[in-house]
């Protein structure tokens, strides 16, 4: 079993910025792709960004693209988003995922483990 742990939100100005960490615990996480997501109240859960087991490959989506950076560290068994530039349409519970494939996805359905999600909330 995977164990994520987010953390690291919290309230900003619009034009702060924030950094997301999510630490795993459980099995071999140096393997797993990772995915971070955003649910703003009243929304469904979409993706945000996503990188390789070995951090080749990352994908952003177009509304982050530029200002948001993920990134992990295998030796810490940890992910990380910075979020440069907020925006209040930024604000959301932000989630890690794990796949333990190693893909960098960026649907929802392809990740198997998630964490229980950290709030950031962007003031205009």
């Amino acid at each position: 079993q995977v164990l994520l742990v987010e953390s690291g939100g919290g309230l900003v100005q619009a034009g702060g910025s924030l950094r997301l960490s999510c630490v795993a615990s459980g099995r071999i996480f140096s393997n797993y792709g990772k995915g971070w997501f955003r649910q703003a109240p009243g929304k469904e859960r979409e993706f945000v960004a996503a990188i390789s087991w070995s951090g080749a490959r990352t994908y952003y989506a177009d509304s982050v693209k530029g200002r948001f950076t993920i990134s992990r560290d295998n030796a810490k068994n940890a992910v990380y988003l910075q979020m440069n530039s907020l925006k209040p349409e930024d604000t959301a519970v932000y989630s890690c995922a794990a796949d333990q494939y190693g893909r960098a996805n960026i649907g929802v359905a392809e990740y198997q483990y998630w964490g229980q999600g950290t709030q950031v909330t962007v003031s205009s």
